[in-house]
């Protein structure tokens, strides 16, 4: 735990826990919208070509996950911490211009 706080900057165990609850609920909520988002554009699983269906799914929940986690985190009052995570992450896949 100590490793992970100093490596986030943050203070407490109970910080930690919120952020991992973030992390754990964006990922399992960006899964589950991207089924619909592809049902909306007409990509089914059962009619549209399995490579065509998991690259449009895989493609679709990148940007839904950015933009659930900042908004999980300021809802679980971790804004902060979720917006520089984001920047970073951003900058790393050279897309750091998008948040100028």
């Amino acid at each position: 735990m100590n490793k992970l706080k100093q490596r986030w900057g943050i203070d407490s165990n109970f910080q930690i826990i919120v952020i991992l609850i973030v992390f754990a609920i964006t990922g399992s909520s960006a899964v589950k919208i991207a089924g619909p988002v592809c049902d909306f554009f007409g990509i089914y699983r059962d009619t549209s070509p399995w490579y065509l269906y998991w690259a449009v799914r895989i493609l679709l929940i990148f940007p839904i996950y950015q933009i659930l986690l900042v908004l999980f985190g300021w809802i679980f009052g971790q804004f902060d911490f979720f917006w520089k995570f984001e920047k970073k992450m951003l900058s790393r896949l050279g897309l750091s211009r998008f948040l100028n």
